[in-house]
């Protein structure tokens, strides 16, 4: 996908590659091709192997790559060499360039690993993170494990003032999202267009609750688009 002088590549998962004639950005990269070029800046949402791999991490690393990432990823990046750690957490802003990071919250309300407990995956003290990454007019929220949640409200100016807004949802359900709790943030965000993400990399989630969701956002009459993997 291109948007304003950028490419938005869509990995599998919830990997994404964002290139522009400046910079280069990954997100949560996972299994990602031997021959995909090394990047500027790699931003990780939080420490779950899918989303935090050594391995595509080192793949993706290159001389002065910076990794940005919350609290518990700091024991895994510290075991690659030469890679530069940026810690950040929910409210941080961070410059790089022409780029702008800031670090929104991710956590679940009602999905869990121990239902009688109340203990959900993603839990909201661990700190864990989305981004919303600005580049000129062009803002992309990558939502990270998530669910529908309260924080999202003050995202939902961003498509306006001449900005292009694109929002990267997961709709597997299980962890994250349903392709229905998803559009639903969709009609929140009202996004200038919504793109499903977590599935097509065998942990949870395929095509079929990707088109569910795009199927929704267009009853809704919101702009969603399935993007092909890399």
């Amino acid at each position: 996908m291109n948007i304003n002088g950028l490419t938005l590549d869509f990995l599998g998962h919830d990997g994404f590659v964002i290139r522009s004639e400046h910079v280069s950005i990954a997100i949560d990269p996972f299994h990602v091709p031997a021959s995909l070029e090394p990047v500027d800046l790699i931003l990780i949402t939080h420490g779950h192997f899918d989303h935090c791999s050594v391995e595509d991490i080192h793949t993706l690393l290159g001389p002065k790559t910076v990794v940005v990432g919350p609290a518990d990823i700091q024991s895994a990046i510290l075991k690659i060499e030469g890679a530069h750690l940026q810690p950040i957490e929910p409210g941080d802003l961070l410059e790089f360039g022409t780029v702008k990071v800031e670090a929104v919250p991710a956590y679940n309300l009602t999905k869990f690993r121990d239902a009688e407990k109340k203990v959900v995956f993603h839990d909201k003290r661990e700190r864990f993170v989305g981004y919303v990454i600005t580049h000129g007019s062009t803002i992309i929220y990558h939502a990270g494990d998530t669910d529908v949640i309260p924080e999202m409200h003050k995202l939902t100016g961003h498509g306006k003032q001449g900005n292009r807004f694109i929002a990267l949802l997961p709709v597997s359900g299980t962890y994250v999202m349903t392709a229905e709790e998803a559009a639903e943030a969709a009609s929140l965000l009202k996004p200038d267009v919504a793109i499903p993400m977590h599935y097509g990399a065998g942990v949870v989630g395929t095509v079929d609750d990707a088109r569910r969701f795009v199927e929704l956002c267009r009853d809704s009459g919101l702009h969603a688009e399935i993007l092909e993997k890399k």
